[in-house]
């Protein structure tokens, strides 16, 4: 038995199928738009059609952005002979929230994975070795540390070696904060081997 009017469940279950967003996130969201004074609901719907028409990939790192090159990209003040390798934008924004990369980016749009059929065809790698044709000095692996991420740096690693360009990999181990008992033996041996001199 359906408890709300057609409009209502067609809302509930369009919201619903954004990720991370269950059955009781989409009523809530759902009512609390229908709460919103019409010109504020204009603007979410407008800002959401924009985005989709207007959203493209950066044609040199392949972010997301609205304009042919990206805002990093297109500052002069970025090194463009120093690139970190990452799996999605959102990868990038986490590290442009440090403030301390100078370099650029290049983003994969995912990982290699066997299992769900993604292969190195399906993730921007070839744009990546066309961008080392140029001049280049450091590529920066900072895929995720997961079993494809882990894939995905392996193969890059020796796809640009050869080439001579210096090839580095984040390092990973213990986070801040966290408790030395409840870290798995790989993350230890990762944060072991990747210490540095204090």
């Amino acid at each position: 038995m359906d408890y709300y009017s057609s409009h209502i469940s067609k809302l509930i279950e369009q919201l619903s199928k954004l990720p991370g967003v269950g059955a009781k996130t989409a009523q809530r969201l759902a009512f609390h738009i229908l709460n919103m004074p019409k010109e504020q609901v204009e603007q979410l719907a407008s800002s959401i059609v924009g985005a989709k028409e207007n959203v493209r990939y950066c044609k040199q790192c392949f972010t997301l952005t609205d304009k042919e090159l990206c805002p990093i990209c297109s500052n002069p003040k970025r090194d463009p002979k120093i690139i970190m390798v990452v799996e999605n934008t959102r990868d990038l924004a986490a590290y442009e929230k440090t403030g301390k990369y100078e370099g650029v980016y290049h983003v994969l749009h995912g990982a290699i994975s066997p299992m769900l059929g993604i292969g190195p065809d399906e993730i921007k790698l070839k744009e990546l070795m066309q961008r080392l044709q140029g001049d280049v000095e450091e590529v920066i692996i900072a895929t995720n540390s997961s079993l494809e991420g882990e894939t995905t740096a392996m193969y890059i690693s020796k796809l640009i070696k050869p080439s001579g360009i210096k090839v580095t990999r984040i390092a990973s181990g213990v986070p801040v904060g966290g408790d030395l008992e409840y870290i798995d033996e790989v993350t230890l041996l990762r944060a072991l081997e990747g210490r540095t001199e204090l």
